[in-house]
C-alpha cells in the first residue's frame, strides 16, 4: 500500500522483514527530523503500514529506539575497529583513525552516541542494548588506554571523554552547516578530527 507519505518520498514497505525495515527507516527518520521529530506513527506512515504494525515487533517507542541504538553501536564499533586496524600498530594513529571513523559515520548517518546513550534507554529492561554499548565503549577505552600516558583509570577516562567530545563535536558542527561557507567536505572534516585527536593524544603524552 502506498500512502500520501510514501508518495512524497518515503519508502513504502511491501513484504519481508518488517522489524528490520522499521529499524532501518527509523534511522533515516532520525537523520531527517532528529529525536524531537521522531514518532512511531510517522515511521509507520513512511513505510506505508498501519499505525499498529510496528507494535507487533516493538512494544513501545523506546523499545524501537533501543533496537536502533544497538544497530548504531554495532556499526560504530565495526567502523572504529576497521579504521584502527587499518592505521597499523602505532597507538596514537589508531586513536586518530578511530576518531576520524566516528566523525565520518555521524556526518554520513546524522546519528551517533546521542542515540546510543539516550537517557531513556538506560533502564535494566534494555539489557540487550547495554551489551552492544558495552562492546563499543570497551573498544574505545582499549584504544585510548594504549595511547594514553596516564597511569590511572581516571586519567584514561578523562582522555576518552575528550576524544569522544572532539569526534562528535566536529560531526555535529558539520551537520549543522558550520563548515558550509568554507566549502569543507566530509573528507576535510574527517581529516581535521583525526588530526585534532592526534595532537590531543600527543600533548597528553608530553605533559605526563
Amino acid at each position: 500500500m502506498v500512502t500520501r507519505d510514501s508518495a512524497a518520498g518515503a519508502r513504502p514497505y511491501h513484504h519481508g522483514d518488517l522489524r528490520a525495515a522499521l529499524v532501518q527507516e527509523a534511522m533515516s527518520l532520525l537523520a531527517a527530523d532528529g529525536l524531537a521529530g521522531f514518532s512511531v506513527a510517522k515511521l509507520a506512515r513512511r513505510l506505508g503500514v498501519s499505525s499498529a504494525s510496528p507494535y507487533r515487533h516493538f512494544p513501545d517507542r523506546e523499545s524501537l529506539l533501543a533496537a536502533v541504538a544497538a544497530r548504531i553501536a554495532d556499526e560504530l564499533a565495526e567502523r572504529i575497529q576497521n579504521a584502527a586496524d587499518g592505521a597499523g600498530g602505532d597507538p596514537v594513529e589508531r586513536v586518530a583513525a578511530a576518531v576520524g571513523a566516528y566523525t565520518r559515520y555521524v556526518m554520513d548517518q546524522r546519528v551517533g552516541l546521542e542515540i546510543v546513550f539516550l537517557d531513556g534507554l538506560q533502564d535494566s529492561k534494555y539489557a540487550d542494548l547495554h551489551e552492544h554499548t558495552r562492546k563499543l565503549t570497551d573498544l574505545q577505552i582499549e584504544l585510548v588506554t594504549a595511547a594514553s600516558a596516564g597511569s590511572t583509570y581516571e586519567d584514561v577516562f578523562d582522555l576518552y571523554d575528550q576524544v569522544v567530545a572532539l569526534a562528535h563535536g566536529y560531526a555535529a558542527l558539520y551537520n549543522l552547516g558550520a563548515y558550509a561557507q568554507h566549502q569543507r567536505t566530509a573528507e576535510d572534516i574527517e581529516r581535521k578530527a583525526a588530526g585534532a585527536a592526534r595532537r590531543l593524544i600527543t600533548g597528553n603524552r608530553q605533559s605526563a
